[in-house]
């Protein structure tokens, strides 16, 4: 994930956000949600059209761009040069918010609503699929914030626009958003920062312990029992306390730490709520993420 050009406290001031991701994984529900915030939403301006849009004053509110491969003039080196030629603008600060989702889930949302996508209309949704993977792969990497939306609904995307993107004051600090995951099922996208937590003591193997996560004092009491738990803890949670304040200081609005372990259920849970709550005990505007639990519906 790119950092921020920009001073945090640029932040502060107006911003354009320019949302883009393939068909199907929440582009208009997430230009609605900052529209709701108070952003200035304009969607599928055509690219040709984007220098003319900046140029004149400074906006008195932020602004909220929708462009994907529907565009009328679309291509991935025109965005890109759009992209490059704001960046190189003095007064503009832009940040780019991808939208990303599996193969599998897109081509499952197709089918429940019967649409035909756009770049194959008269072909099977798997098409069109792949040919929008392939065009948006290099914006993808040019993203400020890359966000996974498979397993979000429009809800929990709206939630999590809203961290991120509401408008900032004076004063407010970096956000961090703590993730807990099951390596089964691959790896969260757009993390910052990974721990692998499956050498910790697992209360799968107690039976008493196995239906519990890592939210019950029970189950985060027998993790505590590892010996190496304590330490495991405290250089984490110093490491991200020394990271923060220099992520902070190259103006990064977010940062997303994660911790896996085989379920995704006990050890990963556990650490995800203990750094969570340090890092909140120290000032820090923190969200928490638990995957799997999600999936279950047990968040």
């Amino acid at each position: 994930m790119a950092e921020l050009s920009k001073a945090g406290e640029d932040l502060i001031k107006a911003r354009l956000v320019l949302v883009t991701g393939p068909s199907g994984a929440g582009r208009t529900t997430a230009i609605r949600a900052l529209e709701d915030m108070g952003y200035e939403a304009i969607d599928n301006v055509p690219l040709s059209l984007l220098p003319r849009l900046l140029d004149g004053p400074a906006p008195d509110r932020p602004i909220v761009l929708g462009i994907d491969t529907r565009n009328r003039d679309f291509s991935t080196s025109a965005l890109i040069e759009a992209i490059d030629n704001v960046g190189r603008m003095a007064d503009a600060a832009m940040q780019v918010l991808y939208l990303d989702c599996t193969a599998e889930v897109l081509l499952r949302r197709f089918s429940e609503t019967r649409r035909r996508h756009p770049l194959a209309p008269a072909e099977r949704p798997e098409a069109g699929i792949a040919k929008e993977f392939d065009l948006l792969g290099p914006i993808r990497a040019r993203a400020d914030l890359l966000m996974e939306t498979s397993e979000m609904s429009p809800r929990d995307l709206r939630a999590e626009l809203e961290l991120w993107f509401a408008p900032r004051v004076a004063g407010r600090r970096l956000a961090v958003s703590v993730h807990s995951f099951s390596y089964k099922r691959g790896l969260p996208r757009g993390l910052d920062m990974m721990y692998d937590c499956r050498f910790l003591r697992n209360p799968y193997w107690d039976e008493e312990l196995r239906d519990g996560d890592g939210r019950d004092v029970n189950v985060q009491s027998y993790i505590a029992q590892d010996a190496r738990f304590e330490d495991f803890c405290t250089r984490v949670s110093e490491m991200a306390k020394f990271l923060l304040p220099a992520y902070e200081a190259e103006g990064k609005a977010y940062l997303s730490i994660g911790f896996g372990c085989t379920g995704g259920q006990h050890r990963s849970v556990t650490m995800a709520e203990t750094l969570a709550q340090t890092l909140a005990e120290g000032g820090w505007q923190v969200s928490i993420r638990h995957r799997e639990l999600e999936r279950r519906g047990l968040t």
